[in-house]
């Protein structure tokens, strides 16, 4: 049996994203993808998020679901790093609303 993933997680990744942004280093997808430019990682952004939604729809199975999520969440992570932003920054808003609905 596995062991269930580490809740911080997500943090480490953005620090991980954070490092590799500043490195520039060639060999880093992410500094590559990120030299495209915020156009070119936006783009990639709604790639993924086309192609998780077709998984689900085309029912590909849980496995394929789980990669394409996978993709698109690490995407909409450097793409939050480029904005200056991160997951704090998204989580916050979704508790404000969530709060604002349930007054």
């Amino acid at each position: 049996m596995s062991e269930p993933p580490d809740p911080d997680f997500l943090r480490e990744l953005e620090q991980v994203i954070r490092a590799r942004l500043e490195a520039q280093a060639p060999q880093s997808y992410t500094a590559r993808l990120v030299a495209g430019g915020k156009a070119r990682v936006a783009q990639k952004v709604a790639e993924e998020a086309v192609e998780t939604a077709l998984a689900s729809a085309t029912d590909a199975g849980r496995n394929a679901v789980v990669g394409e999520a996978a993709d698109l969440l690490y995407h909409l992570l450097v793409l939050l790093a480029v904005e200056g932003l991160d997951l704090a920054d998204v989580a916050a808003e979704l508790e404000a609303r969530h709060r604002a609905l349930t007054r």
